[in-house]
């Protein structure tokens, strides 16, 4: 017996597909879900290899790197505001102006707290940033980094320091240990910039923020059962812009 809403849930899944084509079969089960499709990702999984959609391939595991005595070199969150990671992705507008984008998350509940965008970012950039979020979220135990001139900057060593915040930075060459930030920029990079030609700062901003947004309380994180980050953090935004 053929499902009366055999049809339709194919029409969606392909439209899913089609707006968001990163995305695998398991991540559109659960934004099916989400809408109130009774679906599990088996029957998903059928129509999507029926209608010959991609199937992402699975990623390949990595070892941990391990000290002597046995205890792991990175040390993992267990709670929200225990590690915050934050990093650099570069882009460029039409004109082939340099953009800089600095993304701020914390690793516990992936939430991405800030993608700064502009021309330069300097150390004391850096520190305004992270100055209004520690305002606004609280105040971290650790931060972790590549070795960057503008994380090791003594400026910001200092005052880090003052605020009793431990720098974590991960060995030179080795971005697999700042892992959650590299997988974020990962995200950003394939789901938006790849896609995007920005015009202007100010377009780039825009666009970019809206994202980050929806990363935040729309978009399902396997790693989290398929869950936004934050569904509730930027609940008038969505209200207001429905």
């Amino acid at each position: 017996m053929i499902k009366t809403d055999e049809e339709p849930l194919r029409e969606r899944i392909v439209w899913f597909a089609c707006e968001y084509g990163r995305y695998g079969y398991r991540r559109v089960t659960w934004l099916l879900v989400n809408e109130g499709w009774r679906v599990n990702h088996k029957r998903v999984e059928r129509i999507w290899r029926q209608e010959g959609l991609k199937v992402p391939a699975k990623q390949p595991k990595r070892r941990r790197l391990w000290l002597n005595d046995g205890s792991c070199i990175r040390l993992r969150p267990t709670h929200r505001n225990h590690i915050w990671s934050y990093d650099f992705v570069a882009k460029r507008t039409s004109d082939g102006r340099a953009i800089r984008m600095l993304n701020i998350i914390d690793e516990f509940t992936r939430e991405c707290f800030a993608i700064r965008v502009d021309r330069h970012i300097e150390a004391i950039d850096v520190i305004e940033t992270l100055a209004d979020l520690f305002i606004e979220r609280g105040i971290p135990e650790h931060i972790r980094s590549d070795n960057g001139p503008e994380f090791i900057a003594e400026i910001i060593h200092a005052w880090l320091q003052r605020l009793h915040v431990k720098p974590l930075f991960i060995e030179p060459g080795s971005p697999w240990e700042n892992g959650y930030i590299e997988s974020f920029n990962g995200k950003l990079r394939d789901e938006l910039l790849n896609g995007e030609i920005f015009d202007t700062i100010i377009e780039a901003r825009v666009i970019t923020e809206r994202w980050r947004k929806y990363y935040n309380t729309i978009r399902p994180h396997s790693s989290l059962g398929y869950r936004p980050p934050a569904p509730e953090s930027y609940f008038p935004y969505l209200v207001a812009n429905v």
